[in-house]
């Protein structure tokens, strides 16, 4: 399916809740008493007619599909509730690929993403919101984005054992993109690169009137 394709059927779900659609399309909240990691996401592929997938190229060639929550405040403003998960961190591929061959890149520079609206926990009710195109056309958004990845870089180079130079890499680093731990408990030694908040606003305005 091509990118306008899935951006055209995606906002025909404006307004839609998510525990609903899951019911439609036999997607599972909860297993075994613990929450169904990912099921707002198969949600939306199920509906899209596409298949799961976790590899780290873009899930259907062209372009990147991604469910980010956004919360409602006591003001009733909107906002992006969490960073969003892009792609794990391999230091050797990292050292040895510039910005522009990376996996980062190739994953971020089209993703389609989806913003729902959640409650305080799984069981609330959830609204599909917006759907909208995350690229780097920008240059200054490019510049940046890139300026990140290279940071991490320079950091894992500075080691001989680059597994050594990826536990030194910390949420604090990034501007737009942050390198941050990702795996059960603090002592987890995988990496990932995460989209700050802030990086995401710059493609969605949660302010907007309706």
């Amino acid at each position: 399916m091509e990118r306008k394709e899935a951006l055209k059927l995606l906002q025909k779900l404006k307004g839609k809740e998510f525990h609903q659609l899951a019911q439609q399309y036999n997607i599972p909240i909860t297993k075994n008493g613990k929450v169904n990691k990912g099921w707002a996401g198969h949600v939306i592929e199920r509906y899209l007619e596409l298949p799961l997938n976790s590899a780290q190229s873009p899930n259907f060639g062209s372009w990147e599909l991604k469910v980010v929550p956004i919360k409602t405040l006591k003001n009733g403003q909107l906002r992006f509730k969490e960073t969003m998960a892009i792609t794990m961190i391999d230091p050797i591929n990292v050292i040895q690929k510039d910005f522009e061959e990376s996996h980062l890149y190739a994953k971020l520079r089209k993703i389609v993403a989806v913003a729902r609206i959640v409650g305080k926990d799984v069981n609330e009710p959830s609204y599909f919101y917006d759907v909208f195109e995350i690229d780097l056309d920008n240059p200054k958004i490019f510049n940046q984005v890139k300026e990140d990845y290279e940071y991490v870089r320079n950091i894992l180079k500075k080691y001989k054992d680059p597994y050594k130079g990826l536990q030194k890499l910390s949420g604090k680093m990034g501007v737009y993109i942050q390198p941050r731990t990702k795996g059960s408990g603090h002592g987890s030694i995988s990496r990932a690169f995460y989209a700050r908040k802030k990086f995401l606003e710059l493609f969605l305005n949660l302010d907007k009137e309706e």
